[in-house]
């Protein structure tokens, strides 16, 4: 996370999950890197890792200064409803009390700006006031709309992204390559973030483009079947994907099926040599299945990768400046 220096008296890990009745696919709207179930408990373990004297000693020895009145503090984001739990019991602090309240009051603005947002797009809700309830009601077959419509990753100094609406359509990370001079963090992020992003953006892209083959079907006429899955109506095969509901409005798709563009602020070098060693993380790029974009250090999208650890230029991708071509010998 290159959370690695100025360090605030509180600092919230928050997982996501949520909170639905009635839904067989309830796991599409949990973590996809948590295998389809809610983030608190992976929120709550590094929260209290970090909260132990111990781990901060080895820290400090490996150059990651924590200050003593630093407090971690394990949260919650149900995505239906868009309340945060604070898990303060997992370790109290009288002393940050104050900095709690304070959390408090700017998660719930933050919550009702977040559900005035969404509103807007799933259909019947009023208004912010009535998303809650659709999490609880048997017959809602939209209680929101998951990740529909994600198309890109952004791994880059937060920086880059602060203040600017993308839409939520984005997975940011907040990297610095600086801070990573083996890039053992690209590597990893190349490695798992950006193959789970792949098989989200991938999900919603076969169940939009080829329904009736990648999709789940029509959610009300679902069955659930041996608790493995679910057949449309009283036979057939188990369907596989998401159900039309979930990528649909009744009148329009609600996810563009984009291939995932995946922008990263690093040297190509580094990520050329990275995707020669994981052959199954280049071949999604190589076949086209996700792109894969370097920023430059403005944060400008300013080379393609071109497969087969090949890279041109953006912007002029057709003069003859353009057929300039990094390739690293791995």
């Amino acid at each position: 996370m290159s959370l690695t220096r100025d360090f605030a008296r509180l600092v919230l890990f928050v997982g996501h999950g949520a909170n639905v009745v009635n839904n067989p696919h309830a796991s599409a709207l949990h973590c996809g890197a948590c295998g389809g179930y809610s983030g608190e408990v992976n929120a709550r373990l590094l929260a209290s890792l970090l909260n132990d004297a111990e781990v901060r000693g080895g820290l400090s020895r490996n150059g990651i200064e924590i200050p003593d009145d630093t407090h971690f503090v394990a949260a919650l984001h149900d995505t239906t409803t868009d309340d945060v739990t604070l898990y303060l019991d997992d370790h109290p602090s009288a002393a940050h009390r104050g900095d709690l309240e304070q959390a408090r009051l700017w998660l719930t603005s933050a919550g009702k700006i977040a559900r005035t947002e969404r509103a807007l797009r799933l259909p019947r809700a009023a208004s912010d006031a009535s998303l809650p309830k659709r999490g609880r009601d048997w017959s809602e077959t939209r209680p929101e709309w998951a990740l529909a419509g994600c198309q890109a990753f952004i791994a880059a100094p937060r920086r880059r992204t602060a203040g600017k609406s993308l839409g939520g359509r984005a997975f940011l990370h907040d990297y610095d390559w600086k801070q990573d001079k083996s890039f053992s963090v690209l590597e990893l992020i190349l490695t798992a973030p950006v193959v789970v992003a792949s098989w989200i953006s991938l999900q919603y892209y076969g169940s939009t483009v080829a329904p009736d083959v990648f999709g789940g079907g029509n959610k009300l006429l679902h069955n659930v079947t041996g608790g493995i899955g679910v057949v449309e109506g009283n036979g057939g095969l188990l369907r596989v994907g998401l159900p039309w509901q979930s990528v649909h409005d009744g009148e329009r798709y609600a996810h563009d099926p984009l291939r995932l563009s995946v922008c990263i602020e690093a040297p190509r070098e580094a990520m050329s040599e990275i995707l020669g060693r994981h052959a199954d993380v280049r071949a999604l790029f190589d076949n086209g299945w996700l792109h894969l974009f370097a920023l430059d250090e403005a944060g400008r999208m300013a080379w393609r990768y071109a497969g087969d650890l090949q890279w041109s230029a953006i912007g002029n991708l057709d003069a003859p400046a353009a057929s300039q071509r990094l390739k690293v010998s791995v």
